[in-house]
């Protein structure tokens, strides 16, 4: 009797890479990441991996920008005011 075909094993995720240390950090990364897919040169598993971290440094800096905004809000008694330029 013919052994029953198993579905072919899931991509292994991709190990955690380090959280970066700041704000500036985490988009000094993303922005070679962009470079480096931008210029097409990548292998597709390569260019997958450096699209997930990129992901993942985008909700980073989300993440930073709106704690930042919150901040902003409580020193201004909960009220968003614009930015005045001199």
């Amino acid at each position: 009797m013919p052994t029953p075909r198993t579905a072919a094993p899931a991509q292994p995720p991709v190990p955690d890479a380090a959280a970066p240390a700041n704000y500036e950090v985490a988009l000094h990364e993303l922005e070679a990441l962009i470079a480096r897919m931008d210029a097409g040169e990548l292998p597709l598993d390569e260019l997958l991996v450096s699209y997930q971290r990129g992901a993942v440094l985008l909700q980073f800096c989300r993440d930073k920008l709106q704690a930042v905004e919150d901040q902003v809000k409580v020193l201004e008694d909960g009220v968003l005011k614009p930015w005045k330029t001199a």
